[in-house]
């Protein structure tokens, strides 16, 4: 079944890339072989897109998308969206924003539903990603659900994070969350035309400064997105960072590594199912002697 799409996924087809990772989603018979034919390829830039809500996260990658269109690049978006933990429901409000890029040839957006993943990503993530890095797209932009520190996740799944906040984060940037100062390879102060900008970019500079790493300087860019303000120097950014970490062999180990270890999680806890392990806690509760600890010994 899988073997008919490997040659379009291949060549870049976007209707064979789109099925193929349907197929993967679904879990349909053979997409673990699907998976294992792919070829490394480490030609796409892939990138986080990451932050708090309502710092303007999809309106940057929008502009993204329209100045890498002008200099004749593909691009491919995974917009991770919001589920409800109850129906897993998504409410895919990326691609209604996005959707002057919709029918462009040398673009792909997917939404993704987070399904209650913790790290604000997607279960199928990595396999996604691999899957339009082997349709050889210049570059795949990941933006997450924008849930706060848990979204740390994207640092085991992009070559460069970048963080987007907005100005009037500034009361707070002594205590940003350790966990998106730690991952962001670059910063994006977003609506950088609001009052008091100026002084919350020089902060974080300051900030970003004292997490040095080795060759590389984490840079904070000015932008205003929704003017196509600063996407130049954000690219180029993107561009040098990528530029440098190839050369890093301790760094790709990382990566995989990081991979590595989350699909070999999910794949284990495959036949763990939330609804069973209520209804199960639901009858043993009657029994009056329930006991956590001893339940999940049972299941491990």
């Amino acid at each position: 079944m899988y073997q008919q799409h490997i040659p379009g996924l291949l060549n870049g087809n976007i209707k064979s890339l789109a099925r193929c990772i349907s197929l993967v989603e679904n879990e349909a018979t053979g997409y673990e072989q699907l998976l294992e034919q792919i070829p490394v390829n480490d030609h796409t830039k892939v990138v986080g897109i990451t932050g708090p809500p309502g710092a303007g996260k999809s309106t940057l990658v929008n502009a993204l998308i329209t100045q890498l269109l002008e200099q004749d690049k593909s691009v491919a978006i995974i917009a991770v969206d919001p589920s409800s933990p109850f129906n897993f429901g998504a409410l895919l409000g990326d691609r209604i924003r996005m959707s002057q890029h919709f029918n462009h040839p040398r673009v792909f957006i997917r939404s993704m539903a987070s399904r209650g993943a913790l790290g604000g990503l997607s279960p199928k993530i990595i396999e996604v990603s691999d899957l339009i890095k082997a349709a050889a797209f210049d570059y795949l932009f990941i933006e997450t659900v924008g849930v706060g520190q848990s979204e740390v996740e994207i640092a085991g799944v992009a070559d460069t994070t970048v963080v987007v906040v907005v100005p009037e984060a500034g009361d707070e940037i002594q205590t940003m969350k350790a966990g998106l100062m730690e991952i962001a390879d670059i910063f994006i102060v977003n609506k950088a035309d609001r009052d008091n900008a100026d002084a919350f970019v020089k902060n974080l500079r300051l900030l970003a400064h004292s997490k040095h790493r080795g060759d590389w300087e984490i840079p904070v860019i000015k932008s205003v997105a929704t003017q196509q303000s600063g996407i130049h120097e954000i690219i180029e950014a993107i561009e040098k960072h990528h530029a440098i970490i190839s050369h890093q062999q301790q760094k790709h180990v990382l990566l995989l590594a990081e991979k590595a270890w989350q699909l070999i999680q999910h794949r284990r806890m495959k036949n763990i199912s939330k609804q069973i392990l209520q209804q199960e806690i639901q009858q043993l509760l009657q029994q009056k002697t329930f006991n956590l600890y001893r339940y999940i010994g049972t299941k491990s």
